[in-house]
């Protein structure tokens, strides 16, 4: 008897993983709560995924693919490269719009698990890297000299940050507006 579990399965597993750990935390998510969101038996969500660490990775592994389509997306709408640099906060408005939204994941897996699950700390801080390394590409189109758009990106990367704990906290979508005319004035200063 095989043990394979087909991608629908899945989806469907990482779906339910998703949005329970999302709006209801990570350690208060049991793979019982899984099972049942998803509609499967215990014995195919642990074929698919052996255990909880796993799925966490999976979720996040997810995420990130949203959120790098999210932001590509935003930036791919901009025409010039200011406004591409400051279509992040574009995207974060929108996504802080959403009635699901409670706050960044990886911030939230990091605050939960980060301290205890060397992986979920590693995988945060990936994916913050990554992130930091998207917004100095587009700050590097933008301010050529490199020390100064190094510094740019950071001011600009911290700010998207704060405005997703400050949205999450705040339950509305202000941040990403403040955030964005902050990094506007930010922008301009460093290409007078």
């Amino acid at each position: 008897m095989s043990t394979a579990v087909d991608q629908e399965t899945r989806d469907r597993i990482l779906a339910a993983a998703d949005a329970l750990f999302y709006a209801r935390g990570f350690q208060s998510v049991g793979m019982d709560d899984i099972r049942t969101g998803a509609g499967v038996s215990l014995k195919k969500l642990y074929a698919a995924f052996p255990g909880k660490e796993q799925l966490v990775a999976a979720v996040l592994a997810a995420r990130r693919a949203t959120w790098e389509q999210g932001i590509a997306a935003a930036v791919a709408a901009a025409t010039t490269p200011r406004e591409r640099l400051l279509a992040m906060y574009d995207f974060l408005e929108q996504w802080f719009g959403d009635a699901t939204f409670r706050g960044c994941g990886f911030i939230n897996a990091f605050g939960e698990l980060g301290g205890t699950s060397p992986a979920v700390a590693a995988i945060a801080r990936d994916h913050k890297d990554a992130f930091q390394r998207s917004v100095a590409d587009l700050t590097a189109d933008v301010v050529p000299d490199p020390a100064a758009a190094e510094e740019l990106a950071a001011q600009l990367a911290l700010l998207a940050e704060g405005a997703q704990t400050t949205a999450a906290i705040a339950g509305d979508t202000s941040p990403a507006r403040h955030a964005r005319r902050a990094a506007a004035v930010l922008v301009d200063a460093a290409t007078r």
